[in-house]
C-alpha cells in the first residue's frame, strides 16, 4: 500500500469504529461513508500510533473540509486501489480547468508519465460531493520511469502553471515509491530534496533522486 492509495473498508468494521470512538463527529455523512462504498486514503503513520493501518478521511466543503485521522485493523480492509487517473476525472473538473488539463495530458504523454489525481478533484469524482472550490489546487501524482527527464518535466509543468487558472501541486513518484514535490526540482535552490515514502521523509541529493538512486 502506498501513500494516497484508496482504501475500502467493511461497513460493519466502520460502524464498530464509530461506536468505539466518541471523538469522531456525529455526522450522518461520516456514519454512512463505508456503506456508500466510498474509500478512505492511506497515509504515513504518526509518531506513537499503535498497531493498525493509518488512514485519513477528507470531508467535503459542506463538512468544513475537515480531515479525520483514523486507524483500522487490517482485517477491516476489503481492497485498495491507486487514486484515479487524470484522464478519468476531467469531466468532473471546473470548466475553466479544461484547457490546462488537456495540456497536461499532452505533456505527460510526451514524458511517458502516468498521472493520477488526489485531493479535491479526486474526491469530488469519487463521491459526487462538492470538494472543489475557487481556491482549490490540482493535486497530481506523476509516476515517472527511469527514462523520464525529471528536470525537463518540472520545467514544462512550471510553464503550464504560469497560464493556468489553478495552482498545480503534486509529486514526482519513482518506481520505488519515493516522491518529491515537482517544485523542488524546478526551483533547484539546494543540493537536497525532501523525498517522501510510506515509511517517512528523508533528505536526498537531487542528482541521486533524478538518477533513481535509493533513498
Amino acid at each position: 500500500m502506498e501513500r494516497h492509495d484508496l482504501v475500502y473498508v467493511r461497513p460493519h468494521a466502520w460502524r464498530s469504529l464509530l461506536a468505539s470512538w466518541p471523538d469522531l463527529p456525529a455526522d450522518p455523512l461520516v456514519a454512512q461513508w463505508a456503506a456508500n462504498g466510498w474509500p478512505l486514503v492511506a497515509r504515513r503513520p504518526m509518531p506513537g500510533e499503535g498497531d493498525g493501518v493509518p488512514l485519513g478521511l477528507p470531508l467535503p466543503l459542506s463538512a468544513g473540509k475537515r480531515r479525520l485521522m483514523l486507524n483500522l485493523p487490517a482485517l477491516a480492509i476489503i481492497s485498495t486501489s491507486p487514486p484515479p487517473l487524470l484522464r478519468s476525472v476531467i469531466r468532473q473538473a471546473p470548466g475553466e480547468w479544461g484547457p490546462t488539463l488537456h495540456r497536461l495530458r499532452a505533456l505527460f504523454a510526451l514524458h511517458a508519465v502516468e498521472a493520477r489525481v488526489f485531493g479535491s478533484l479526486a474526491w469530488e469524482a469519487i463521491t459526487g460531493l462538492a470538494y472543489v472550490s475557487a481556491r482549490s489546487d490540482l493535486d497530481l501524482l506523476m509516476h515517472v520511469g527511469p527514462g523520464t527527464d525529471l528536470r525537463q518535466l518540472a520545467h514544462d509543468l512550471a510553464g503550464i502553471e504560469a497560464e493556468a487558472p489553478m495552482r498545480l501541486d503534486g509529486e514526482l513518484v519513482r518506481n520505488d515509491g519515493a516522491a518529491v514535490n515537482w517544485r523542488e526540482l524546478h526551483d533547484g535552490r539546494g543540493e537536497a530534496v525532501l523525498a517522501k515514502t510510506m515509511h517517512g521523509v528523508v533528505l536526498l541529493d537531487q542528482h541521486l533522486f533524478t538518477a533513481h538512486g535509493a533513498p
